[in-house]
């Protein structure tokens, strides 16, 4: 972009631009081209790499952690727990309304994260179960026990 000098040089006719030679400049870059001898043997090409997938974490389904926490500290305990593949019931019950929410929004940034699930079994009471483990709630085998029962 050019200056106001420039401009008002320009505008009185004290300036006028050089004209450049673009065939000194294609030449000035043809000169740099290098050729690079070709390979006489083929390269053979890279075999892929097969790995196994790890396999997945089945959870000791004799084993469920209960959590009752008090305050937003107690989240580390819920995570390392559902992280290892455990399903966590977490009560709410004995925390501050604001904390309670923050917990909640824990659990469900954790279930979402890991690919897992949450359901609420009470008002503040939660159910956290891994991707490997299946939960059927009552509520959903009652009602469809009740559409096929036509007492």
């Amino acid at each position: 972009m050019a200056g106001f000098g420039a401009k008002a040089r320009e505008f009185l006719g004290w300036y006028t631009p050089e004209d450049y030679d673009t065939e000194f400049f294609i030449d000035e870059y043809e000169a740099d081209l290098v050729d690079f001898p070709t390979p006489e043997e083929p390269v053979e090409p890279l075999a892929p790499i097969h790995r196994e997938a790890a396999p997945v974490r089945r959870a000791d389904l004799s084993r469920i952690v209960t959590v009752h926490p008090t305050s937003y500290n107690d989240a580390l305990s819920i995570g390392e727990a559902f992280r290892d593949g455990l399903p966590v019931i977490v009560n709410l019950s004995d925390m501050p309304e604001d904390e309670a929410r923050r917990i909640i929004d824990f659990i469900a940034g954790l279930t979402f994260a890991l690919h897992g699930f949450a359901e609420r079994v009470t008002n503040r009471v939660f159910l956290l179960s891994p991707q490997s483990i299946e939960v059927t709630s009552d509520a959903a085998n009652l009602r469809r026990s009740r559409t096929f029962d036509q007492d």
